[in-house]
């Protein structure tokens, strides 16, 4: 972040604005209604904060800025047409320790103006650190029309009732979910709908109601414990499905794996419990019986827990354990789907899992070791028209390319390999299937990475799209002839 997002508590503290134009006027009035005791520095000043000091409601010291002026003063805004002085007023405000915002001059800047959307004392304020100001104005403009003008309302009755609640649900999981079922519910829309009274007397029934559950120790109707086996993609947040999102903001823990990228941990609950169960080759972990006994161990305390996968949580995701472990505690789950690796890395490579003159088949196998790759069907997977998508296999590339070639598949045959596939760290690396392993050596590549073999990885040149930060490795390839047509794909 360039900026820290905060809010102010300047009613009643004395405030210093430098300039008398019409953009000191803005800042003025968003000081004021703050309740700022303001002072104005500007030898003249526009007719609106001339009528704002004859009314009292300013201070105006006619003369050009001093450092004297800064003296006692809680914040700072320099909003002149001259640079020189603004920059002037920032770089003393900055030796005094004074929070300093200067008009059109970013770097000057301690602080700055958010975008509001004012629905007193609900306020959301926007920024792009000085970017993007057209943008901030267009999100602004679409928050205005979302939000309701009476959620503020809405917000002041959570405050007269805030103490109340607090003393009768002490426990924070039910006062949480009492006022996620207020804001939801009945007394919302009675409060939306101009009913204040009708919604208190809906939100002192809720609280009776759940402080009764509370002393039975029961869980309020409707907010048992719930697993949701939620499929988080290969890692691109874009690709995170709106189901999923909205789980993952409402849950109270996130059991996430390792290949959940930070961008998506990002946008989970801020004050859910996170614990990572993910496995790392070579490196203590949790087994899997060990991570579906604290799934349902959470959920039976009346938890809501995201199970956050990458991929996809029922493709190689082990979540047909989990919820087996959970059908067998009695225990109610979800399953949300996630964009699998297979489909995902090859579109983001431009290419394509299925084609109308190469492959009419998608089979979709685990390589994680060699018990795995020896009981495969190999006879069957070297066949033309089809793609194999083989999932954990990056340490197994030497026996696969040995298992196809055996099987009938030529040398020649394109191979790709995309390693961090969505992401910003994205690679693309194509060569022939007989150089398989040296050519996932000589690049260096390693887990998570995706393999795929067949004519449709020759099209990943013609059809690719997605520009990575890193500079894509050398593309190493060899067409081969029309008719050689299958494809696999490994992760």
């Amino acid at each position: 972040m360039d900026f820290l997002p905060i809010f102010l508590r300047l009613h009643g503290q004395p405030c210093l604005l430098v300039g008398g134009g019409a953009t000191a006027m803005r800042k003025a009035r968003l000081l004021l209604r703050a309740g700022a005791d303001l002072t104005v520095v500007a030898p003249q000043m526009c007719e609106s904060l001339t009528a704002l000091a004859s009314e009292g409601a300013l201070r105006h010291v006619a003369e050009p800025f001093a450092g004297v002026h800064l003296e006692g003063m809680r914040l700072v805004i320099a909003a002149t047409n001259d640079a020189a002085v603004n920059r002037r007023v920032a770089e003393l405000a900055d030796q005094a320790g004074i929070l300093c915002n200067v008009v059109d001059d970013l770097e000057a800047c301690r602080f700055i103006m958010p975008a509001i959307v004012d629905r007193s004392p609900l306020m959301v304020a926007i920024s792009s650190a000085g970017s993007a100001p057209v943008l901030v104005r267009m999100l602004r403009e679409k928050f205005e029309r979302l939000l309701p003008a009476r959620l503020g309302e809405l917000a002041r009755l959570a405050s007269r009732w805030r103490a109340r609640v607090k003393q009768a649900l002490p426990a924070g999981v039910a006062r949480r979910r009492f006022w996620e079922s207020a804001f939801e519910g009945p007394v919302a829309d009675h409060m939306m709908a101009g009913r204040s009274l009708p919604a208190e007397r809906a939100l002192s029934a809720a609280l009776r109601e759940a402080q009764r559950d509370s002393i039975d120790n029961r869980l309020p109707e409707g907010k048992a414990g719930i697993a949701w086996l939620v499929g988080a993609g290969p890692g691109d947040p874009g690709l995170l499905t709106l189901r999923a999102l909205q789980i993952a903001q409402q849950a109270d823990v996130i059991l996430y794996d390792r290949l959940v990228s930070d961008e998506i941990l990002e946008l989970t609950r801020r004050d859910a419990d996170r614990i990572c169960v993910g496995k790392k080759p070579g490196e203590p972990c949790m087994t899997q019986a060990q991570i579906s006994a604290l799934l349902v161990k959470l959920v039976a305390q009346g938890r809501r827990v995201c199970r956050l996968k990458g991929g996809d949580p029922f493709i190689f995701g082990r979540g047909g354990e989990e919820a087996e472990a959970l059908v067998a505690a009695g225990l109610p789950f979800e399953v949300v789907p996630g964009v699998t690796a297979a489909a995902a890395c090859g579109a983001y490579a431009g290419i394509p899992l299925t084609h109308r003159d190469h492959s009419q088949s998608v089979v979709l196998i685990t390589a994680h070791g060699k018990a795995s790759i020896d009981r495969l069907d190999w006879r069957s997977l070297a066949r033309d028209q089809q793609t194999l998508a083989f999932y954990m296999g990056v340490s197994r590339l030497g026996d696969i390319r040995d298992h196809l070639l055996a099987h009938g598949r030529a040398g020649a045959t394109p191979v790709a390999l995309v390693e961090n596939g969505t992401t910003r760290a994205q690679r693309v690396i194509r060569g022939q299937l007989a150089e398989l392993p040296e050519l996932a050596m000589r690049h260096n590549v390693s887990a998570p990475a995706m393999l795929f073999v067949g004519e449709v990885a020759g099209l990943a040149g013609r059809l690719s799209w997605f520009q990575a930060d890193e500079v894509q490795a050398p593309i190493e390839t060899l067409e081969p002839p029309r008719d050689e047509t299958s494809a696999v794909a490994v992760c």
